[in-house]
């Protein structure tokens, strides 16, 4: 009998569009990788690491790793109030044979707006690369020419902006604006992808010096496919631990936490209960996450940012 993963497999190899970017449930801590006016948003050096193991125990279920590094520069050549951030996000998917790896460079230019408010927009540039390992599946027909190995890479671009202050933001993006087509050897069309949007916003309320609540949302589109909606819910206490809760509509309900075992570095995981037909085979998936910041030297941040 067949891996499960071969039915995902056809799914997505079939000539379909609107083929859903990966989700992720700590999404506010992994803002660089989909909206690149984010980059530089900081006022130093910023890392992390976050993987998600979807649909765990589903032979062939997608997994996914992200890594992103933003920071400002050249602040001190510019206007009061205006700076600029570069960054660099890369995105690993994976789904049964089929690899996925996005690798972009992140620029933004922000404008201090009245007071503590700042808008940055940004652009993203880089490459998508496809490794597809069909030949290596079990077949009934064993020469069915569809079943190959293809290796491609599309070239794409991306925008966004990003209008917050230092206890709420609004932020909107297309990282994928130009579409890609998938050819197999023979320039048979396997299938294509189609630009996202995503839609996402925040609000810190300081319920006492040591307690902050932080609920966030984020909607997620392709142009012609299903909407992904979350609403996420995070506590704050003592600017160390977090607890939150999370809920995606017609898919999942969630639990995060996370700990910053220093100033600097911060860890953590979110636990996914699928809620959608497919917690038959697989009820659950699971998130981790790393966040490091590097201050720099002689610099104090201006901003207790949250978010």
């Amino acid at each position: 009998m067949k891996n499960i993963y071969i039915i995902i497999v056809l799914l997505i190899a079939t000539p379909v569009y609107g083929q859903q970017d990966p989700q992720y449930t700590q999404y506010m801590y992994n803002m660089n990788v989909i909206n690149p006016a984010y980059a530089g948003s900081k006022e130093n050096l910023s890392f992390g690491l976050l993987y998600r193991s979807q649909w765990a125990g589903i032979d062939g279920a997608p997994k996914t790793g992200t890594f992103f590094v933003h920071l400002p520069v050249g602040g001190d050549a510019l206007p009061v109030g205006e700076r600029v951030g570069v960054g660099l996000s890369i995105i690993s998917d994976e789904v049964g044979p089929i690899k996925e790896t996005n690798v972009y460079a992140d620029f933004s230019y922000t404008l201090q707006l009245e007071g503590e408010h700042r808008l940055a927009f940004g652009l993203k540039a880089g490459a998508t690369f496809h490794d597809i390992g069909l030949a290596g599946i079990d077949l009934i027909d064993p020469n069915d020419p569809f079943f190959q190995n293809i290796n491609t890479s599309t070239p794409n671009i991306g925008a966004g902006f990003f209008y917050y202050t230092d206890n709420y933001y609004l932020a909107g993006s297309v990282p994928n604006i130009l579409n890609s087509v998938h050819l197999d050897a023979d320039g048979n069309k396997l299938g294509s992808e189609e630009a996202h949007y995503f839609f996402t916003g925040g609000y810190v309320f300081q319920l006492s010096p040591n307690t902050k609540l932080k609920p966030s949302f984020l909607v997620k589109s392709a142009f012609s496919a299903p909407t992904s909606f979350d609403v996420n819910l995070n506590a704050l206490f003592y600017e160390k631990f977090e607890l939150g809760a999370s809920y995606r509509l017609d898919d999942s309900f969630s639990g995060l936490i996370n700990f910053s075992i220093t100033p600097s570095l911060r860890i953590g995981y979110a636990y996914d209960r699928v809620s959608s037909d497919i917690k038959k085979y697989a009820p659950a998936s699971h998130e981790f996450m790393l966040l490091f910041d590097l201050n720099f030297p002689k610099k104090v941040s201006r901003s207790p940012r949250y978010f």
